[in-house]
């Protein structure tokens, strides 16, 4: 299981130059075009989203009053409180309302030729157990409160808020996630996602 810190995201402008996201990890590494990424991004101002024709976009609210996206197609999606989740086509035009202020989001782009991955948020209040089995890559991302992940191979790691962890398919079996405060429940942002058609 790799463990990839806040602290080393890669900082890229956002392609329609109205601010910056710091890049967890993206496959492949390098070059313009990517099957998936994973990335935070501080959102200073309402305004447009970059274009992503092509691309599936997974988003939650990490940090701030809330946020009002509205689409191209004359629906709307509200995310208000920490955690809540998004889908939507990268392709339909988005525009961002802060609600209150500068907001901080998590961002997963997964390529529309790829099998749609299973996202969703969950609220940890005590030990539970995530499947990674038949899959390429299952991510955790630790939202709000610090969270111990277990693989079935042993090597407890703990993430704290703004961490990701990835385990690839060669990694196959359960991992285990627990809230390192038993008292302060742990959100975290879980994503199996499928690396090839």
């Amino acid at each position: 299981m790799q463990i990839i810190r806040q602290s080393s995201f890669r900082t890229t402008p956002w392609k329609n130059g109205g601010g910056v996201t710091h890049e967890a990890v993206r496959v492949p590494a390098d070059g313009a075009v990517f099957r998936w990424r994973v990335s935070v991004a501080r959102i200073a101002a309402s305004g447009p989203f970059s274009d992503f024709s092509g691309y599936r976009r997974f988003m939650a609210l990490l940090g701030g009053a809330g946020l009002e996206l509205r689409f191209a197609d004359g629906t709307a999606a509200s995310l208000r409180e920490v955690g809540a989740l998004v889908a939507f086509d990268g392709a339909l035009a988005a525009h961002c309302e802060l609600l209150a202020g500068e907001c901080t989001d998590l961002n997963l782009m997964v390529s529309a030729a790829l099998p749609a991955p299973r996202v969703r948020v969950l609220r940890l209040t005590g030990a539970m157990s995530l499947d990674a089995a038949a899959q390429d890559s299952l991510l955790i991302f630790a939202i709000a409160a610090a969270v111990a992940v277990d693989p079935i191979g042993g090597g407890r790691q703990i993430l704290l808020p703004g961490d990701l962890a990835l385990a690839s398919a060669a990694e196959d079996g359960a991992v285990g996630l627990s809230p390192v405060d038993e008292l302060s429940p742990a959100q975290v942002f879980v994503a199996n996602l499928r690396d090839t058609a």
